[in-house]
């Protein structure tokens, strides 16, 4: 592995450690899929301990599928606590996307079995949660915590929309999980929307 990679996961737990020393326990927040033309948004809420013992936490995006898939399970079985929710298509449509995500990572800090002293938040738009804490721009970068959140919104979402595949096989979700990759928009527009699409995504493909 290179060094770099090494330094940069070495300094995601450093960091968490200092945020840990600041202020007790910490929850890493992040979310997935607020770019896709169709399904749900996930977001995910870790509290992970001190010793949680996951080596190669890092963001979700530079991590392979296996990798992601095998830290999927291994943060599930080692966190502290963790919560993975959802807002709906309804709901994107409802509140605007932006929003929904929101309320997706609200609902993850609020399911914790753990209520942490402090949250950590990826992007630059805190959550409507009642606890104290701060956003972290690139921060699936930055904090092991987050990272670990990321890697469980993500391989989550990307269950789900291989799921919802296997419901509607004509717009090849297994392979770009409802983002508008050039194979979706023509099967939009060859077939038309599912019941998974977002309307307010599509005015200028239909």
């Amino acid at each position: 592995m290179r060094e770099d990679t090494l330094r940069r996961r070495q300094a995601m737990l450093d960091y968490d450690d200092a945020m840990r020393t600041q202020f007790g326990v910490i929850c890493g927040v992040d979310e997935a899929g607020r770019g896709p033309l169709a399904g749900d948004v996930y977001a995910a809420a870790v509290v992970l301990g001190e010793d949680h013992g996951i080596v190669g936490l890092d963001d979700s995006k530079k991590l392979s599928e296996k990798r992601r898939e095998a830290l999927f399970d291994e943060i599930q079985e080692k966190a502290a606590a963790f919560c993975i929710a959802t807002a709906s298509v309804a709901e994107i449509e409802q509140l605007n996307i932006l929003n929904a995500a929101m309320l997706a990572m609200q609902r993850a800090v609020e399911g914790l079995q753990i209520q942490p002293a402090y949250v950590l938040v990826d992007g630059n738009k805190y959550p409507p949660i009642a606890l104290p804490g701060e956003t972290v721009v690139k921060g699936d970068a930055t904090s092991a915590s987050i990272a670990a959140a990321s890697i469980l919104a993500k391989v989550a979402r990307d269950h789900y929309m291989l799921a919802q595949a296997e419901l509607y096989p004509e717009y090849g979700f297994e392979k770009h999980k409802g983002y508008g990759t050039a194979e979706h928009r023509a099967a939009l527009l060859q077939f038309g929307m599912c019941p998974i699409h977002r309307p307010s995504f599509l005015r200028r493909i239909l």
